[in-house]
């Protein structure tokens, strides 16, 4: 088990960086997992981090990225296509390597990151 310090607090992450208890996300968490991931979060991140974290309060487990991609297109005004373009631009590594993680998801497992 690994564990970072954010504000006074110890977060506990997997040996993959993804956190233990997703309860534990926060902004201040979520910037120091994109440091990790050399992600520099503009608004547009926190837009897809505040859907990933309403859906998984909602459902319990994280998005699949079809959904993501489909409340981009809402969200940015854009078409599917274009959010999915979008979505592998602003996580060049993936979804699930980078967008789950820096959201405060467990690791889907699984998962391609496709």
């Amino acid at each position: 088990m690994v564990t970072i310090e954010v504000d006074n607090k110890k977060i506990e992450l997997d040996p993959e960086g993804y956190l233990i208890y997703p309860e534990d996300w926060s902004h201040d968490v979520a910037l120091e997992l994109a440091g990790s991931e050399q992600l520099n979060l503009s608004e547009e991140y926190w837009v897809v981090f505040d859907f990933m974290r309403h859906y998984y309060d909602e459902h319990g487990v994280a998005p699949d990225v079809r959904h993501t991609t489909k409340q981009m297109a809402i969200d940015f005004g854009i078409d599917k296509k274009g959010a999915k373009a979008k979505l592998f631009t602003m996580f060049p590594y993936g979804y699930v390597k980078q967008a789950c993680k820096v959201s405060g998801m467990k690791r889907p497992r699984g998962w391609s990151t496709g």
